[in-house]
């Protein structure tokens, strides 16, 4: 459950830091709608597009799959912040209680399991993202939502220990574009030809026991207006 736990909790941190302590009830500091499942339906959108499912373009590509990783972390981040809001509005419980239930849902136990075991092809998967999204629309259980959250890296088979580390690094990377002009408009996300999502990722590869705080020292060295 720590793994999980961390997650939540951190991101509860980046929420309240970028929308207001109160942003659970729908609105930023600066008075701006929050609208969670709309952010997790236009990510989910971009994972598609992750993949050559246009019969008419580039029909010999073959799936981003470093993209898709990164398209379903930010996916995670929306699907967390929506059932943060909805434990606390509709006093459900702690962080620890929506912590400890998403560790007892059925899926949880696969998608804990560092083992590379879907063997789906490139349509199935849409077809996996296209179920969650259904879901998304028909259905306001969060529990449910968080489950087909699971089944869904699941069958794309990003498990929880990498989704974990590659959460980290996106929570830190979040946290590097807001303190560098990200909602003003002033930051560059395209340091010297590579998307910073891949100069995370680089980063994270070369040193798998980074510790965030190396990793925003790391980034900040990297970025090209420093």
């Amino acid at each position: 459950m720590n793994r999980i736990l961390q997650m939540l909790e951190l991101q509860q941190e980046l929420n309240d830091a970028t929308n207001g302590l109160e942003w659970e009830d729908g609105l930023t500091k600066n008075g701006k709608k929050i609208d969670w499942r709309r952010c997790i339906y236009l990510e989910s959108a971009e994972l598609v597009d992750s993949y050559p499912w246009k019969h008419w373009k580039n029909i010999n590509a073959t799936p981003d799959y470093a993209n898709i990783k990164i398209e379903i972390v930010d996916i995670w981040h929306f699907v967390m912040s929506e059932a943060l809001r909805l434990y606390k509005v509709n006093h459900i419980g702690s962080v620890h209680t929506l912590a400890t239930n998403i560790t007892n849902m059925s899926k949880c136990l696969e998608f804990s399991n560092n083992k590379q075991t879907s063997q789906l092809d490139s349509y199935e998967q849409i077809e996996v993202v296209e179920s969650m999204i259904k879901i998304l629309f028909c259905d306001d259980n969060i529990n449910t939502l968080l489950a087909s959250f699971l089944n869904m890296s699941t069958q794309l088979n990003l498990k929880l220990p990498e989704l974990y580390k590659l959460y980290i690094g996106k929570n830190i990377l979040n946290k590097f574009r807001q303190e560098h002009g990200y909602k003003e408009g002033t930051y560059i996300k395209e340091w010297n030809g590579k998307e910073d999502n891949v100069v995370m990722q680089s980063i994270l590869n070369e040193q798998n026991d980074i510790t965030p705080h190396e990793l925003y020292d790391a980034l900040k060295k990297a970025y090209p207006n420093r």
